[in-house]
C-alpha cells in the first residue's frame, strides 16, 4: 500500500506541474469558474481574502455541494470532499456521546477520541462542549449552512486552542434577496427514517432574517439504536449604514440517542443519552477602505443526561476582537485578542449508593493576543507572518508561531509554503475529573507543508496538491502507573490531491485523495482515501453518484490497532418537477459492504431514501 501512496504523490505532482497551461490567458470567466478560481475564505484569516493569498491549505465546500447530498448532518458531508479529513459513522443518522458513539473528526491524523484536536467553528465562534472540549457533531445541521470552509492544518495562531489539527468554520445562511423566500424538505426511507426541514428568510431594505427548524428519526439498523433529534436556528441581520452591520443568532438542539453496545456474541446494550444543546452570538462588523474587522460575542451551552447516572451542565462563552488595516500598498496587518471561559459541573447521580457525587464543579480561562500581518511583493507573492500570546489560568503562557508565503507564478498556478505550530490546551475533563492533573502542560505541533494549484484547459479543470508533515512529541496520554502525561508523540506525512473537471456545461466531475503514513496509528484515520464523484444534468433530470475507497482505517480508539478497509457506492436522481417542486430517490452502500468505521458498530448495508423538496 505504502508503493500505492508513493506512485500517487508522483503522478500527481507531474499533472499539476507539468500540464500545459496554454489558453489560460484567454479563458472566458463563467460564473462557476470564477467562483472557484476567486473563492474568498474567512477561515484562512478573519478578513475576507482569496484563498489563492493564504498559506495554509483550505477547502471550501459551498451550498450546492451540501445541497448535492440528502444529508441532514453536515459533518457527513465533508468525508471525502475534504482530503486528509475523516469522520467517523456508527449508523444510519445520529452520532451520540461516551461510550459507542461516533463523530469523531480526524484531520491529517490529528483530533482525538474524543475530537479535541479540530476546531468547530459556527461563523468564526468557537464550539465545544465546556467540561469535555469536543464539538457536539449531532448539534450541526446542513440546512443551515451556507459553506463550510476547512483549514487542512494548525490555525492556533488565529484560533488558539483546539485549532492543532485544523478548522471546520460553518458559515451560516444569511437572507440576500429581497421579498420571501422559503424551502422544505420530506424525506423517508429505510429503517424507518424520517426527516423533516423547514427554512425561511425575509429580506427588507436593510433588514433580514433567516428561521429554520429540523426533525430526524430513525429506529436505527440494530437493536436499541434509534435516535431523534429537533433542532431550531434563528438570524437577524441590519445593515446600520454602508460602514457598520450587526447580526445575531440562536441555535437550539435537543436530541436522544441510543448506544447499542458492541455487535458481538453476549454483549450488553450501551446507555441511552438525553441532550440539550444551545449557542447564540452577536457580530459587529465594519468596513472600511483601509480598515476591516468584528467584535463578536458568543455564548454555548448544554445538559447532557446518561442513564448510567451521568449529568452535567457546561458553559463556553468569550468574544474575538480583531481589526485588519492596510498600512500601505500591499501590506495587511491583523491584531486581534480573544477571550474565553469554559467549564461546568459534572456528576454521577447514581453513585455512592444513591447519593452521588461530583466530579468536578469549576471553570478556566484563556486569553489570547496575535499579530497577522500579508506583505505582497511584486504582485504576485505574499509572505505571511504571525505570532500568538496566549495565556491559561492553569498552565499560565505559551507563545504560537507561523509563517508562509504564496508564489502565483503563472496564470492560475499557486505555489504555497507553511510552519506552523498547533496546540491543545488540556481540557477540565483531563486537568480536574477522574484524578487531578493539574500539572499537565498543552500539547502542541509544528507543522509543515507546501502546495501547488493549477487551472487548466480555459479553467474547466482545477487541481491542487499538499505536501505534509506533522511533528509533536507532548500529547496527553495515559501512562501506566502514573495517569495522564505529556507523554505522546506523532509523526505523520502525506500527500492530499484535489481535482474538479467540468469536461461539458451539464456535467462535473470530482475527485479526491489522501495518503496519511502514521508512526503510530492514529484511531479515526485511514491510511489511503479516494474518492470520486459525478453529476450530470439532463433537461429536467439529474443524476450523481459517489464511491469512496478507504485503507487501512484504525477504527478502534484503544490501543489496538484494527485495520478496515472498504468501499462505498452512493447514487442519487433528482427530477425538477416545476420550478417550485422537486423529488428526488438515493441509495447508499449499495454494493452492500459489511463494515465498520467503529469496532464492533456494524454499520447498515444498502438503504434507500426518498423525498421531496419545495422552494418558494
Amino acid at each position: 500500500m505504502k508503493r500505492f501512496g508513493i506512485f500517487a504523490i508522483v503522478i500527481c505532482f507531474l499533472v499539476l506541474v507539468f500540464l500545459p497551461t496554454v489558453g489560460n490567458a484567454q479563458a472566458s470567466f463563467n460564473l462557476i469558474d470564477t467562483v472557484k478560481i476567486e473563492e474568498v475564505v474567512v477561515t484562512g484569516t478573519p478578513v475576507r481574502v482569496n484563498r489563492n493569498n493564504v498559506p495554509m491549505a483550505v477547502s471550501v465546500i459551498n451550498r450546492t455541494q451540501i445541497e448535492e447530498t440528502d444529508e441532514s448532518a453536515l459533518l457527513p458531508v465533508l468525508n471525502g470532499k475534504v482530503p486528509g479529513l475523516f469522520v467517523t459513522e456508527r449508523g444510519v443518522t445520529g452520532f451520540g456521546v461516551a461510550g459507542g458513539s461516533a463523530g469523531q473528526i480526524s484531520i491529517r491524523g490529528i483530533g482525538g477520541s474524543p475530537t479535541t484536536g479540530v476546531l468547530m467553528l459556527i461563523d468564526g465562534h468557537p464550539q465545544f462542549m465546556g467540561i469535555m472540549g469536543h464539538p457536539l457533531p449531532d448539534s450541526y445541521v446542513a440546512s443551515d449552512a451556507e459553506r463550510v470552509e476547512v483549514i487542512r492544518g494548525p490555525a492556533s495562531i488565529l484560533y488558539g486552542s483546539n485549532a492543532m489539527g485544523g478548522v471546520i468554520n460553518i458559515i451560516t445562511k444569511k437572507q440576500t434577496s429581497e421579498g420571501v423566500n422559503g424551502n422544505a424538505r420530506v424525506s423517508y426511507g429505510s429503517f424507518n427514517t424520517q426527516k423533516y426541514m423547514g427554512s425561511v428568510g425575509y429580506k427588507k431594505n436593510r433588514f433580514s432574517a433567516f428561521v429554520s427548524g429540523n426533525h430526524n428519526n430513525t429506529d436505527g439498523h440494530r437493536e436499541h439504536s434509534d435516535f431523534k433529534i429537533n433542532n431550531g436556528y434563528v438570524k437577524l441581520a441590519y445593515d446600520i449604514n454602508k460602514n457598520f452591520n450587526v447580526n445575531t443568532d440562536l441555535s437550539l438542539a435537543a436530541f436522544e440517542a441510543a448506544d447499542p453496545g458492541p455487535d458481538t456474541l453476549n454483549a450488553n446494550q450501551g446507555e441511552r443519552i438525553d441532550i440539550t444543546r444551545g449557542y447564540w452570538a452577536f457580530t459587529l462588523q465594519n468596513e472600511f477602505e483601509k480598515a476591516s474587522g468584528a467584535l463578536k460575542v458568543f455564548y454555548n451551552f448544554g445538559e447532557h443526561n446518561i442513564t448510567d447516572g451521568f449529568h452535567s451542565n457546561d458553559h463556553n462563552y468569550g468574544f474575538n476582537l480583531y481589526e485588519s488595516l492596510k498600512l500601505f500598498t500591499g501590506n495587511n496587518l491583523t491584531l486581534g485578542v480573544d477571550y474565553m471561559n469554559y467549564g461546568g459541573m459534572a456528576e454521577n447521580l447514581l453513585a455512592m449508593n444513591g447519593n452521588g457525587i461530583v466530579f468536578a464543579d469549576t471553570t478556566v480561562t484563556e486569553t489570547g493576543v496575535y499579530g497577522f500581518v500579508q506583505q505582497s511583493l511584486f504582485q504576485d507573492l505574499i509572505l505571511n507572518a504571525g505570532l500568538r500570546y496566549q495565556n491559561h489560568s492553569v498552565y499560565g503562557n505559551h507563545w504560537i508561531p507561523s509563517a508562509g508565503f504564496a508564489w502565483r507564478f503563472a496564470n492560475f498556478a499557486n505555489w504555497k509554503g507553511n510552519v506552523s505550530k498547533g496546540f491543545r490546551s488540556p481540557t477540565i475533563r483531563e486537568l480536574f475529573l477522574w484524578g487531578p492533573n493539574p500539572e499537565l502542560d498543552p500539547e502542541s505541533i509544528i507543522n509543515y507543508e507546501t502546495g501547488f494549484s493549477n487551472s487548466f484547459f480555459n479553467l474547466k479543470m482545477n487541481a491542487e496538491i499538499t505536501f505534509f508533515y506533522v511533528k509533536g512529541d507532548n500529547l496527553i496520554v495515559t501512562v501506566p502507573m502514573q495517569g495522564l502525561r505529556n507523554a505522546g508523540e506523532i509523526s505523520n506525512k502525506g500527500i492530499e490531491f484535489l481535482v474538479n473537471i467540468q469536461p461539458v456545461d451539464n456535467l462535473k466531475l470530482e475527485s479526491t485523495y489522501s495518503y496519511i503514513d502514521m508512526k503510530n496509528p492514529v484511531y479515526a484515520t485511514p491510511e489511503h482515501h479516494l474518492y470520486f464523484s459525478a453529476n450530470y444534468r439532463w433537461k429536467k433530470l439529474q443524476v450523481m453518484g459517489s464511491i469512496q475507497q478507504i485503507s487501512n482505517l484504525d477504527n478502534d480508539p484503544t490501543p489496538a490497532v484494527a485495520n478496515e478497509d472498504y468501499t462505498l457506492l452512493k447514487a442519487k436522481a433528482v427530477y425538477n418537477i416545476n420550478k417550485y417542486l422537486k423529488w428526488y430517490v438515493s441509495g447508499e452502500n449499495l454494493l452492500n459492504e459489511n463494515y465498520q468505521v467503529n469496532r464492533y458498530y456494524t454499520m447498515p448495508g444498502a438503504t434507500v431514501f426518498s423525498g421531496l423538496n419545495i422552494v418558494f
